[in-house]
């Protein structure tokens, strides 16, 4: 198992909106900053479904809407292992993981947008604004 694909608790607790998208209205547009180093990958989601009895719920399809115009946005799939989110304990659910890596050579400013969809049909647009700087302790995981 690559290390892509366990997750810390304390990385969870922000992102696992996607359980509770039925409550946002379509289209909800949400802005993050973040910063990377050229040539490594950026955790910049993690996109999973919790249900009421902690148990994993279907989970959201993710588009690039816009892409990055210095670098590449990948998804995969994983399986997120956490504590003490809302009411559960401890959960092991199936995950979506969202990586953004800048050109090897680029420094600047780079956007692109997600859209995130749950099964019932809510939308959920997410655009990233990316500092790429080339000094690796500027960089960080993102989430």
């Amino acid at each position: 198992m690559s290390r892509h694909n366990r997750f810390p608790s304390f990385a969870v607790a922000m992102i696992l909106y996607i359980g509770t998208l039925a409550a946002y209205a379509q289209d909800d547009v949400v802005e993050r900053q973040l910063k990377a180093a050229p040539g490594r990958d950026v955790r910049v989601g993690v996109f999973t479904a919790i249900r009421p009895d902690c148990t994993s719920g279907p989970l959201p399809a993710i588009r690039l809407a816009t892409p990055p115009a210095h670098g590449s946005v990948n998804v995969k799939r994983g399986t997120l292992k956490a504590t003490n989110i809302k009411q559960c304990l401890a959960i092991e659910v199936p995950a979506f993981v969202a990586f953004y890596r800048a050109s090897a050579d680029y420094s600047g400013a780079d956007d692109f947008e997600l859209e995130i969809s749950s099964p019932n049909g809510h939308k959920r647009r997410e655009r990233i604004h990316m500092t790429v700087t080339k000094s690796s302790s500027g960089a960080s995981e993102g989430i």
